[in-house]
């Protein structure tokens, strides 16, 4: 589903990431663990098509980042840790203009936002202007809007900071069933608690290069990996 080869991207003279290299495959849920500025960010962003990258191949579902850009982002969704959304529209004009961009269907969208609005109990405010959102409802709307057009690939870029208990437990259960169709999510978090509980397997990342990689179990199981497990439970 995510192909990651050589990945390396620089500001100035710092690599925010060398070298890395990953491969997510249908039917997980890949954690992506490291500290503020390990180098999660900047991945993400760059397997989305934001941020272009110094050397490497990104593929998602087979097509080429660098070259097939508008196919890969047709199949998936990036949700940042801090949304930026158009603050002078409702909320439902910005589901609307997010299923026009994506092309669906309208009976497709009015029972996709009635379901995931549903969910996040978000239904009464979409005709509230996206200015008078809490945090927290603005990343329940991204949401909404980054599953309307069911991609296969979801990245999610500290998706539980901010969100109550309630919605966390929901998103986890979207995220799964996700991955039961045959999607793939791929999401950061500095938590290592989260991704033992969720994960199918995760990858550390420190100081833009991958430590480890594999089933929680694996990781976990690499005695040499103590004292980062140590820097992230602290």
């Amino acid at each position: 589903m995510l192909k990651i080869e050589h990945l390396t991207k620089t500001y100035g003279e710092k690599k925010a990431v060398e070298d890395l290299s990953l491969t997510i495959a249908p039917g997980e849920i890949y954690g992506f663990i490291g500290h503020n500025g390990a180098g999660k960010t900047t991945t993400l962003k760059s397997v989305a098509g934001i941020l272009r990258f110094d050397s490497g191949e990104i593929t998602v579902d087979g097509f080429s980042v660098r070259t097939e850009p508008l196919e890969c982002k047709k199949r998936m969704a990036y949700i940042p840790d801090n949304p930026d959304l158009y603050d002078f529209m409702t909320g439902i004009q910005f589901l609307n203009f997010t299923a026009d961009i994506f092309g669906v269907g309208a009976k497709e969208r009015e029972a996709r936002i009635e379901e995931y609005a549903g969910i996040f109990e978000l239904t009464g405010d979409l005709a509230q202007p996206v200015s008078a959102y809490s945090h927290g409802m603005k990343q329940k709307l991204a949401m909404i809007a980054a599953w309307l057009h069911a991609p296969r690939l979801i990245l999610m870029d500290e998706p539980f900071v901010g969100l109550d208990p309630k919605a966390s437990h929901l998103l986890k259960g979207m995220m799964r069933q996700v991955c039961d169709q045959g999607g793939a999510i791929f999401f950061s978090t500095h938590v290592l608690e989260v991704a033992e509980k969720l994960c199918d397997k995760v990858a550390i990342i420190k100081s833009g290069r991958l430590v480890r990689a594999g089933t929680m179990d694996e990781v976990k199981g690499d005695s040499s990996l103590e004292s980062v497990f140590l820097e992230l439970e602290g």
